[in-house]
């Protein structure tokens, strides 16, 4: 990255927050036990405040999810820059190859800027219906999808419309999502690295599935923050960033709920005056225009609403408009709180008599969801490799023993960089933790051992289903 796309580093009482204030944040995240993995404070353009939970790190991208949203509203926004669309074409207009006359008479009204506002008309979101496309065409998808709203009077969450807007931007510029931010946005910005999911056809999701680290969320919010400009120059027109970031529909408003202040293009309104572009599970860029102020979040969280109200009650009313007198010994606490976020692994405890019978037998698993067939734990000095074979093959996890050991496993499936830690919580029983340290997941994995059986059981974190996975039995195999 070069030196003027890295952001400059400043001291909170310098631009107008107390130290203290801080501490407070970060002490009701941790009384409040909402798990963040990383947080960066901007005022005035400085980064007052920047830390990572342990296992969690600077270096390590995080899954976005829905967050991505904004970035696709971004690119929308330079395509209309360029003269390449309007916000007021006919979506229909950009697949003359997918339209019917029945998909004509239900489209005929659906503008670009229905799709930017989630007021596409639709009932329901239709990722369910663009996921079950027979032959992986997800704009034949959403254009089968029946309106039952007239265009524009009724908000539905829609992450089909998003991937809509994905889907124009590649018509139009002949490139993906991706390849068209790199040279407009992320090479401006020294965004570093970007990953976007993309469908059976190969058009980035547009709304989930990219993949970028803390701080570039955090330059990103402080574009906009400055309408548009970043080092001198323009990136984005700011009659874009206004027109992006206002409210464009009600979602039933409600003075409590940072979800129902209305939504702009891909952009949520907040209370206070701010807005945000938001992602599954706490991940967060939250622009406070009246602050000058601009909060990254990436975290594994269940209750989104805690998180931006703990910025409420903390943060933001400690905002000065001038520099405030030092505060030494608090500056001293936080810098030294920063540098030690950590959550810890499980907590080692002595090792069992049980672990030398256990260890290096495999045992063969029941029928079970995900098709595992079986397991093994071999037990070292402070390691412990679990291996899993199933169906794709032989996957192994090493785990340390009472602390967080880094590497990369496929035991869920595509390759994942995991940080993993175990330890014996009884006499029969095994635990181990595996943090997904580049998404909001992690699993709790439960060994119980019984004379020659073991039974598994599996907990996740966050999850848009249930989080508890049912046991699984299994028997040792003779020698």
């Amino acid at each position: 990255m070069s030196r003027q796309n890295q952001l400059l580093r400043g001291s909170p009482e310098e631009q107008g927050i107390p130290s203290s204030a801080i501490l407070s944040f970060l002490d009701a995240v941790k009384k409040s036990k909402q798990e963040l993995h990383s947080f960066m404070l901007l005022r005035h353009g400085y980064v007052v405040a920047e830390g990572w939970w342990t296992p969690y790190g600077p270096e390590r991208p995080h899954m976005l999810f829905s967050l991505s949203k904004s970035l696709t509203s971004t690119a929308v926004g330079m395509a209309v820059a360029e003269g390449r669309l309007s916000v007021d074409d006919l979506v229909i207009s950009f697949f003359p190859d997918e339209v019917t006359k029945e998909i004509e008479e239900n489209m005929a009204p659906l503008r670009v800027r229905h799709l930017l506002s989630m007021g596409t008309g639709h009932a329901e979101d239709t990722m369910g219906r663009l996921r079950g496309q027979k032959e992986g065409n997800w704009v034949k998808g959403f254009l089968d999808a029946p309106i039952e709203y007239s265009p524009g009077t009724h908000f539905v969450y829609n992450s089909g419309a998003s991937y809509m807007l994905s889907a124009i931007v590649q018509k139009v510029t002949g490139q993906s999502l991706l390849d068209y931010l790199q040279p407009r946005l992320f090479e401006p910005l020294g965004i570093e690295g970007a990953t976007w999911e993309t469908c059976p056809r190969g058009i980035n999701s547009g709304g989930w599935g990219l993949s970028i680290k803390t701080e570039d969320i955090a330059r990103f919010g402080q574009m906009y923050l400055q309408k548009g400009i970043w080092n001198s120059k323009r990136i984005l027109p700011q009659a874009w960033v206004e027109e992006a970031t206002a409210c464009h529909i009600s979602n039933a408003g409600g003075s409590n709920n940072d979800w129902a202040q209305g939504y702009g293009y891909q952009f949520w309104r907040c209370r206070h005056g701010a807005y945000r572009g938001d992602g599954a599970f706490g991940q967060y860029c939250v622009v406070m225009p009246d602050q000058d102020a601009v909060i990254a979040i990436t975290s594994g969280v269940d209750d989104m609403q805690a998180v931006l109200n703990l910025i409420w009650e903390h943060l933001l009313p400690a905002m000065e408009d001038a520099a405030l007198p030092s505060e030494h010994i608090a500056q001293k606490t936080l810098e030294r709180r920063v540098e030690t976020l950590t959550l810890p692994p499980p907590r080692r405890q002595p090792n069992s008599s049980v672990e030398v019978n256990v260890s290096g037998k495999r045992y063969e698993l029941e029928e079970n969801e995900n098709k595992v067939q079986a397991v093994s734990l071999v037990f070292q000095k402070n390691v412990c490799v679990f291996t899993q074979w199933d169906n794709r093959g032989k996957h192994p996890i090493s785990c340390g023993i009472g602390e967080w050991l880094e590497g990369e496993t496929t035991v869920t499936g595509n390759p994942s960089r995991v940080a993993a830690s175990g330890t014996w919580s009884n006499e029969h029983t095994f635990v181990m933790t595996w943090r997904f340290v580049e998404t909001p997941f992690y699993d709790t994995i439960v060994c119980h051992f019984e004379e020659d059986r073991l039974r598994l059981e599996s907990t996740g974190n966050v999850s848009f289903g249930s989080k508890d996975h049912p046991s699984v039995q299994g028997r040792m195999c003779k020698d």
